[in-house]
Parts: structure tokens; sequence; C-alpha cells
């Protein structure tokens, strides 16, 4: 596993870096800002990988190399320079890129305690400073920290703090780099979900059996029907609250596509349906009289009881996915 950070002047990158490096095994690496494709790719050499915690490099191919043949090792950089530094890491399946960022008053506070053997700036000049280094036309890395999975707001006041948030964030968890099948068939149901037209709601749905995907589904109006978003479905069109009118929506639900399209003889013991919001007390019903085992879901819905009683009493297992964090992430404050 190989940690990117990037992020603004004194954002907590390396403060990020010691924490994994003393609580979660990884090792630093580091990348000379001049990328090079001559010379030596090790700028310095050492025998043996358990003999060192720090290395350096003199391009971004010898790094990769390295981290390739010691893919089981941890490693972090601080020292991702450019954009094209960027692409090169994120073609490998062991990268993650994580930001982290700060209110730049706060930054510019912390400043004179960092390991810069600098005079401390003025707020202007450290403005003009921090917003060189991240917006400049050339070398600015805002671009960088746009590519970020996950993105760290750390407001936190003493190391203590942020060693707290970041141990609840858990950012060495080996399934940031490859979705386990939760994630993977959760993911295709949101993708499937953007294809829902429907004025109140997008909703997608995978049915899967033995992790092979059986049929998919995301709500909207029937076939040959005019559209949701074209005034297809007068219900979902009026606005109406959740619950009320039901009886007169035209739209079928994600899951029921997903069951209409499998249909009952493709459906049998150990089938697993995946939809990105909780299934309706009507959809639930269905769903317990084809078969299905099991239901994971992500988001709730206003009338789960009802809906989770007839899983329950019907012998269908229920989960709610839980994935790994990602997106911005606010660290704990004050």
């Amino acid at each position: 596993m190989l940690i990117g950070l990037c992020g603004g002047i004194c954002a907590g990158k390396n403060s990020v870096a010691d924490y994994l490096v003393d609580n979660h095994d990884f090792s630093r690496l580091h990348l000379s800002q001049e990328v090079s494709p001559l010379g030596n790719p090790y700028m310095n050499e050492l025998n043996g990988v358990a003999a060192f915690r720090e290395r350096s490099f003199s391009n971004v191919d010898a790094l990769l190399e390295f981290v390739t043949k010691h893919w089981k090792q941890r490693w972090i950089t601080t020292d991702i320079w450019n954009e094209q530094v960027l692409e090169s890491l994120l073609r490998r399946p062991s990268f993650i890129l994580v930001s982290v960022d700060a209110p730049v008053s706060l930054r510019w506070q912390r400043f004179p305690g960092t390991r810069y053997n600098q005079i401390p700036p003025n707020l202007e000049e450290f403005v003009l400073r921090s917003d060189d280094h991240l917006y400049h036309q050339q070398k600015g890395l805002a671009c960088l920290i746009d590519c970020a999975e996950v993105r760290l707001i750390n407001q936190t006041s003493s190391l203590s703090t942020l060693h707290s948030a970041l141990a609840q964030l858990n950012l060495a968890n080996e399934e940031r780099l490859r979705p386990n099948w939760d994630q993977y068939f959760m993911q295709l149901a949101s993708l499937a979900a953007q294809r829902s037209n429907c004025m109140k709601r997008r909703v997608g749905c995978v049915l899967v059996r033995e992790k092979r995907v059986v049929s998919t589904g995301y709500n909207g109006t029937p076939r040959n029907l005019r559209n949701c978003n074209e005034g297809g479905c007068p219900r979902c069109n009026a606005g109406q609250k959740t619950g009320v009118g039901l009886s007169t929506c035209l739209c079928i639900h994600a899951e029921e596509n997903a069951l209409l399209e499998a249909g009952r003889e493709r459906i049998r013991e150990g089938s697993i349906l995946y939809c990105d919001t909780f299934p309706c007390l009507t959809c639930s019903v269905k769903i317990t009289q084809v078969g299905i085992s099991e239901v994971v879901y992500s988001q709730g819905y206003s009338i789960d009881q009802a809906a989770a009683d007839v899983f329950e009493e019907g012998g269908v297992k229920l989960r709610q996915f839980s994935p790994p964090r990602k997106g911005l992430v606010h660290l704990a404050g004050k």
C-alpha cells in the first residue's frame, strides 16, 4: 500500500505521515523535486528492506518500481510535486491519494512551530505564499487536491486529538485500494441509479447470485410511457410528500425493475439484493415473495421498520452497507 499526501502549506501532511509511520508500520519514501529520467534511480542505496524507514528516489518511475517489488509493505510519501507525478502513481492499484487542508489562518499560526528553517511571515505574506503554492498556473497543487479520494480538513489543536481522529478514520484500511464485494455491487447500484429520471428520488438496485450480477434496475415510469421528468408521473411531478398518494404513482421502483428483469426462475436461494436506498414496504413484500436471501442497503428510508418487520418474518437477512469513509472528512476540532 502506498499513500500519497498532498495539501496546503502547514496543513498537517507531515503530522499525518508521522502518525502512520509510528502507529501503522508505514515507511517514508521521498521523491526528488527535479524529476529526471537519468542517473541512479535510488538516491540512497541501502541493503535489505527491513534496514530502513526512509528512502529517496530521483524519479517517480524508480519509486514505483521499488514499491511494486515491495508491495506487501506500507509506504507513504508527501512528495507529489505535479500532475505528471500523480498520473504515474494513480496507475498503480496499491496507491491512494489523501489531501490535508486547514483554514489559512490556522495554517499561518502553525508556521512558527513547523520544521521549516525560515523567519515566520506575517499573515499577508503567508496568504500570498499559500495562494502561489496552490493556484500558480504552472506549479499550483490545487489540481492534486481535487483528485484525492479522502480529503481531510485538519482543524485539530493537538497531536493527540489528531491521532485519535486518524485512528477512527483508519486510512490504512486495505479496502480503500480494492472494493470488497459489498462495495463493488453497491457502486453498481449507485451507477444504475444515475439512469433514473424520477422527479422524487434516484434509486438503483443490483440483484446478485454467487457473486455474479443477475439483473439491475432503477426507478422510473414503465416502458412506452413518458419519462417521469417529462411529466409521465403526475404524482412525482406534483411534489407529493413521502408516503402521500403512493397509489397514484406510475413509477416502478428500482427493486421491482430488477426483479422483473431477473424473472422468478433466475432468483434462487442465496440471491442478494443490493439497493442504495432501503426498500419500501411494497418492495419488501415482493422481495420476500421471490425468495431473496439477503438485502443490503446504503441509505435509510422513512418506513424502515415496517419493511424490516416483513424481512424478519419472511427470513430475509437485512444488512446496512458501511464502507470506509472517503470524500471530505472533518477531523476533530478544538
